[in-house]
Order: structure tokens, then C-alpha cells, then sequence
């Protein structure tokens, strides 16, 4: 039985995480404002980044370069794939954050209503780990591990998804040309970033994840990437960065000019992913290759891509 404060906290939490995640657009800024204010929770900032990086793979499919080989049909089913997974995360991930900014608030922790929004054993007893040793980057590791599995049954396993964008000749050939590879950009006209060669591995997408963090906060770079966030409002076409790569056409759209706000429903009776204890080797931080810079790579995929494009829809309307 929820107190009157608990239950005008939970109503509170549920009100505004809907708000939130009306798209790309809201999620990508309340992940970074959060982090603007509680600047201990490295996984809202990197999560931002993560979905500004949603967004310009949403618009891609609308962009110059993949929109002519894709069918309708195609097409709403990758966008459906990034804007699906992106809220699931959002809507699992952001009450937690809300409930950490009250628990703050209150002076204590309040992890016990984590149940009250679907949220994983896995990441209630996190949370109470975190509110007495705080462990930052446990933490964030934690919230790594949660959102993969979060989303690894109802949108990597799902069926209609696997076989017609997983398992589809678009998506395995920007796999195979690593496109499927997460940016960072600065103003300076620099890319860094990842590839993860193994998408629908749960356990690669946290590696990534790991190491991605790792990337973000590096000293020497954190600043330019922060630098990024901040000054440069998220429009979820890859226009936000590419003029500082000295690119002067566009050639993907605005995310709002192209895709309405969707619907979405949760299964209130979702399982719990979180059956049996968890690999240590999860929480083991991980090393970055030697080669982080990809601006020169940049350039060199997307003609590739071009290519590989180009040919498929050569050989499919000959």
C-alpha cells in the first residue's frame, strides 16, 4: 500500500516519463538535461548521444542514400525497429532516473516503488548498492546491461522484426560495410565512435555500450564531445554534424518533418528479463581499440554504402 507521497511521486514519474518520450527529439534532450543535473549519472549522458545516433539512422531511411532501395513496407519497419527499442529503454530506464532525482530529494532512498513501473529485479537491487556505496560506474554498467536485455525479447527476438529488418539485405549490408557504427562528433570537424559487428548479440551490444562509455568520458575528449551536446540542438538528421565535417548538402531530413509521433503500448505483465545471476564478466570494464577517430572512415563508408546501394538496386530492377 503506497503512502500519499509515494503514490503522488509514482503518479508524478509516470506523467512526465510520458511526456518524455513522446520521440526521439524529447528523449535525446531529457537525457541530457537530466545529466545536466545530476552530472553523477554518466549513463543519461551517454544516452543522449546513443539517441542522437537513433535519430540520424531514423532520417537515413528517408535520406538520399538508402531510401531508394528500401519499399515502403521496408522502411517503416526499420524505423519502427529504432523508435520501438529507443522507447521501451526510455520507459524503463527514466522513471528510474525520476526516482533517483526524488530519493535525492527526500533524503532516502525510494527504490522500493521500482516495481510500481515494471523495472527489473536486477536494477532495484543496483539501486540500493548505489545509494550506499556510490559506485558511478557500477552504476552505469548496471544501466548498460539493463537496457539490452530490456530490449533484447521484444525487439531484437521479435519475429516479424528479425526476419524483415535484422535478417534483411539493407541491414546486413551496412553490417557487413560496418555501418552500423555509433558516432560522437565535435565542432572542430573530428568523429570519433564504435562499431559492433554483432547487433543481435545481447552480450556484444553491451561490450559496446561499455566501451562507448569509456570513449565518452575519456579525458582528453570529454570536453569536445560535451562541448557537442550543448551547443548543437538535436534535429535528428546527420545535417546536425556533417557541415563540421565541411559537408554542404543535406541528404537526410529533418526527423519531424518526415516521421508523426507514434503510438506505443506496453504489455503491462512483461516479464521480468532478469531470471538468473548475470556473468561477472559484465561489469568488467573494457579496453578501446586504438582506432577511435573515424572522420577519414566517415567519408569512405558512405561511398561505400552508396555503392553496395547502388548495385543492389541495379540487380533487383534489371
Amino acid at each position: 500500500m503506497l503512502s500519499q507521497q509515494e503514490h503522488m511521486i509514482t503518479q508524478h514519474i509516470l506523467h512526465e516519463t510520458k511526456a518524455k518520450n513522446k520521440d526521439n527529439l524529447t528523449r535525446t534532450n531529457a537525457y541530457k538535461r537530466f545529466y545536466d543535473r545530476h552530472p553523477e549519472m554518466k549513463w543519461s549522458l551517454l544516452a543522449s548521444f546513443v539517441s542522437r545516433n537513433a535519430g540520424w539512422s531514423m532520417t537515413d531511411l528517408k535520406g538520399e542514400l538508402f531510401h531508394p532501395g528500401l519499399t515502403d513496407q521496408q522502411g517503416h519497419l526499420f524505423f519502427t525497429a529504432y523508435e520501438r527499442a529507443n522507447w521501451l529503454i526510455f520507459s524503463d530506464a527514466y522513471p528510474q532516473l525520476l526516482l533517483y532525482e526524488w530519493s535525492k530529494r527526500c533524503r532516502k532512498p525510494l527504490f522500493h516503488l521500482l516495481p510500481h513501473f515494471g523495472v527489473s529485479r536486477f536494477m532495484s537491487a543496483e539501486w540500493e548498492r548505489f545509494w550506499q556505496t556510490r559506485d558511478t560506474e557500477r552504476l552505469l554498467h548496471a544501466l548498460i546491461i539493463n537496457e539490452q536485455y530490456t530490449i533484447q525479447s521484444p525487439i531484437i527476438q521479435n519475429p516479424l522484426l528479425k526476419k524483415n529488418v535484422f535478417h534483411s539485405i539493407q541491414y546486413l549490408f551496412s553490417e557487413w560495410a560496418h555501418f552500423q557504427t555509433v558516432v560522437f562528433p565535435t565542432v572542430d570537424g573530428h568523429l570519433y565512435g564504435l562499431t559492433i559487428r554483432k547487433f543481435s548479440q545481447v552480450k556484444e551490444r553491451i561490450t559496446l555500450g561499455k566501451k562507448l562509455a569509456k570513449l565518452l568520458f575519456r579525458a582528453d575528449l570529454f570536453s569536445d564531445f560535451y562541448h557537442f551536446l550543448h551547443t548543437v540542438p538535436h534535429t535528428g538528421s546527420r545535417f546536425d554534424f556533417e557541415p563540421f565535417l565541411g559537408i554542404a548538402r543535406r541528404s537526410s531530413p529533418f526527423l519531424r518533418t518526415v516521421y508523426p509521433v507514434m503510438t506505443h503500448s506496453l504489455d503491462d505483465q512483461r516479464e521480468d528479463w532478469f531470471q538468473k545471476k548475470l556473468s561477472p564478466s559484465l561489469f568488467e570494464v573494457e579496453r578501446l581499440p586504438k582506432q577511435i577517430e573515424l572522420t577519414d572512415w566517415y567519408f569512405h563508408k558512405k561511398r561505400q554504402l552508396r555503392f553496395l546501394f547502388s548495385l543492389e538496386h541495379y540487380f533487383l530492377h534489371k
